[in-house]
């Protein structure tokens, strides 16, 4: 039988448009029930009962028997002998990433995370101090893939911000460790971590065990269960994001060889069969050749039956009326990733105002965002990027008030302070101001 993978065909120009496309776009956050229960269950015993539990969930659910926590922890002697073992492309591929990760979030901590203050004319001191998180949990996900490009996307801005010990968490089914999640963990400059997945570890991360310390915040995607866990701990530290399917928006101005379309939408498809690829273009021809490049390379990518799954439920080849009107689906869009695959991508760039990573022009591939060109990876999903944006530095950083007011600036702001504690009726409020003035 031979596998078909036929996006929807939308057109702007038709009656049902907003209703097609609302469909199509359709995904719950929702939890199944079943879950959040026995995610519930899960946080409940890990808090109470700490490494022991961490120790049943991982033999359950992974396989992986161990008897004390110190043999799911991973040594910094382990990373070592994990990245000298890789092949020297790799090794070189793998540090080439980090620099220019690192790079790209030393240029965001300077432009945005610096500490600042001024006085005002009566000598008052007002700023802002940004102070980095103590301690991150940074999460891997370890399952059906591993990623160790995760591994450097979480880490290094943890480290440039300033963080001082990061904590990885990873499954490792069976046993099987991945040899670069491992070597990423070594060049990222990871303090500890330990072989756990799941709930589990989200929640040894949140509560602290004898073993695993507690954190501020846990970073990074996962499955279900590992969603669940971390928005029921949100608060007692905090977390990134809830990260739906991964997302791809190509705006396409028929300049680009259909090949190259045709593989960036299977670029996400091939994450899992929610995962979703839309392409938007004013050329009804251009998109019948972008459909027959994904008839011809289907076959030949060896997560194929993936790709049609995700591209025969999710995925859409929409006909616009014009690259502005594309630009304004987009925005209702909100992508994750979104490609401006044009002869000119400047000029739609600033039609642009919902995204969570923009990729200008037709070399430009997704994937180069997702491994190596500098900015995170960890991005927006659902539609979020309308208020949301990607993991950087400013994650693991918190701000705190200056205010240094002198006697002169005390007479001044007492007296407004003072009326406005008195309208409030919270006259305690209103004496403290008003015992510095000079009455």
């Amino acid at each position: 039988m031979t596998l078909v993978a036929t996006p929807a065909r939308l057109s702007t120009t038709s009656s049902n448009f907003d209703v097609d496309f609302k469909a199509r776009l359709h995904w719950s956050a929702d939890t199944d029930a079943g879950i959040e229960q026995r995610v519930a269950d899960i946080l409940a015993d890990v808090q109470l009962r700490g490494d022991a539990a961490v120790l049943d969930y991982t033999a359950r659910f992974d396989g992986l028997q161990a008897t004390t926590m110190a043999e799911l922890e991973l040594t910094q002697a382990e990373l070592k002998v994990a990245f000298e073992g890789l092949p020297a492309v790799q090794r070189e591929a793998l540090q080439a990433a980090a620099a220019r990760v690192r790079s790209y979030h030393e240029a965001q901590r300077k432009a945005s995370g610096e500490s600042w203050s001024y006085r005002d004319e009566d000598g008052t001191l007002l700023g802002q101090k940004v102070t980095p998180l103590d301690r991150v949990g940074i999460y891997v996900p370890g399952g059906k893939a591993a990623y160790p490009s995760s591994v450097l996307m979480n880490a290094i801005p943890a480290h440039v911000a300033g963080v001082a010990e990061i904590i990885m968490v990873v499954p490792t089914p069976k046993g099987e460790k991945n040899m670069l999640v491992l070597a990423a963990a070594y060049v990222a400059g990871v303090s500890r971590a330990f072989t756990v997945g799941g709930a589990q570890a989200v929640a040894a991360l949140a509560y602290g065990t004898a073993t695993i310390p507690k954190v501020d915040k846990i970073t990074g995607p996962g499955n279900a269960f590992v969603a669940a866990a971390k928005r029921r701990v949100f608060g007692t530290v905090g977390i990134d994001m809830i990260a739906g399917p991964s997302e791809i928006l190509v705006l396409a101005d028929g300049s680009t060889p259909p090949d190259w379309v045709a593989m960036d939408l299977f670029s996400q498809a091939e994450h899992d069969e929610l995962a979703q690829s839309i392409l938007l273009c004013p050329d009804a021809g251009y998109i019948d050749l972008v459909q027959a490049s994904i008839n011809r390379l289907l076959p030949e990518m060896p997560r194929r039956e993936i790709i049609a799954k995700s591209l025969n439920g999710r995925g859409a080849l929409i006909h616009t009326r014009s690259m502005e009107e594309a630009c304004a689906i987009s925005n209702r869009i909100a992508p994750e990733h979104l490609e401006v695959s044009s002869r000119d991508p400047h000029r739609w760039e600033p039609l642009l105002k919902h995204a969570g990573a923009i990729f200008l022009g037709a070399f430009t591939s997704e994937s180069l965002g997702d491994y190596c060109a500098g900015p995170n990876h960890v991005l927006p999903t659902s539609g979020t990027a309308r208020f949301s944006s990607p993991l950087g530095v400013y994650d693991f950083q918190k701000r705190s008030s200056l205010i240094e007011v002198s006697e002169a600036g005390a007479q001044s702001l007492g007296q407004i302070a003072s009326v406005l504690a008195h309208g409030e009726g919270l006259q305690a409020h209103a004496r403290a101001a008003e015992m510095r003035m000079k009455i």
